[in-house]
């Protein structure tokens, strides 16, 4: 686990934006399972955060000094940036680049339904899982940002949905808020003989969200032609060994399973197409979301482990500041 000693508070003078660049006062801060793999050295998807550099992270914020005609004063804008008061960005900067939020989207949606966690439960969950009515889907961090998106979608779908979760305030909104068909509470059940249970007819798609003994649990009740769509893996984030892999990975050749991983990033061009649906959804009531907003740039560092340590339902954020 990290904690306040891995970071350095430090203040420097507001940079300066240059021609095409605007300056954005952050707002409001994304926290991810992902950050504490970007911690690591090591090549992954993105660089890794060096020694000293201020730690990733996407944000909403306001414009406030512009080189760039597209950008004036006051805007709201979300991007990839930092965890910082003021950062310069443009568009085509970063993971995200520089966008403006639509007039009477609130941030909150933005980051969460709208952003990239449900931009990646929408690929995933409809690109590599490709669910059809009927089949049975199973989702484990369902109570989490992107696994909440993913079950509900697969709902709306025609599908039968089981959520993994820990808490029974986490599987209680699942199955009577997000009308989940069941749930299993992996702090207080037996996830192996509840999947039997709660999956007789097998199951058909599986969005993992968490890795390690979930998923080898997972794979035991895979159906003929599963999908089985690896999004994260946050059991062994923290880990300070080396974890196995699952014992039972041949079950994939018996049933003629796929098994696939992802990252949303490559989905971007498609953005525009994933965030219509997902605010059509919304809209109409079929889509729900859920915040968690924590307050207080000091709180940074308490607020990534949330994360890590259950506390969090639904999307983690944290508001820095108000806008003008």
């Amino acid at each position: 686990m990290v904690g306040k000693d891995n970071f350095e508070y430090t203040e420097s003078p507001i940079p300066e934006p240059a021609d095409g660049e605007v300056l954005v006062r952050n707002l409001f801060l994304s926290f991810d399972p992902t950050q504490r793999g970007w911690m690591e050295d090591r090549e992954s998807y993105l660089p890794p955060v060096n020694i000293g550099e201020p730690m990733r992270a996407g944000s909403i914020g306001q414009v406030v000094e512009s080189k760039n005609s597209d950008f004036e004063v006051g805007d709201l804008v979300q991007t990839t940036g930092g965890w910082q008061d003021f950062i310069i960005s443009a568009p085509g900067v970063g993971a995200m680049g520089l966008t403006k939020i639509p007039d009477g989207v609130p941030p909150e949606l933005m980051m969460s339904a709208l952003g990239v966690t449900g931009l990646t439960a929408y690929f995933g969950l409809l690109d590599l899982g490709d669910p059809k009515p009927g089949e049975t889907v199973l989702v484990s961090g369902a109570a989490g940002a992107t696994g909440s998106v993913a079950g509900q979608i697969a709902k709306i779908k025609g599908c039968r949905v089981v959520g993994i979760a820990g808490g029974q305030d986490k599987c209680n909104w699942l199955k009577g808020e997000l009308s989940f068909d069941e749930v299993i509470d992996y702090k207080s059940e037996e996830v192996d003989k509840k999947i039997a249970e709660y999956c007789p007819d097998k199951v058909d798609v599986f969005f993992d969200n968490v890795g390690g003994d979930i998923l080898e649990a997972a794979l035991n009740h895979i159906n003929m032609k599963a999908r089985v769509v690896l999004c994260g893996g946050i059991s062994g984030y923290n880990a300070t060994e080396p974890q196995p892999g699952p014992s039972n990975i041949m079950n994939l050749v018996i049933m003629r399973a796929r098994m696939e991983g992802f990252i949303v990033i490559d989905y971007m061009s498609r953005a525009s197409e994933a965030v219509q649906e997902l605010m059509g959804w919304v809209q109409s009531g079929q889509l729900q979301y859920q915040v968690d907003v924590q307050e207080g740039f000091e709180n940074i560092p308490d607020t990534l482990n949330r994360l890590f340590t259950g506390q969090n339902r639904g999307k983690q954020l944290l508001k820095i500041a108000d806008p003008n």
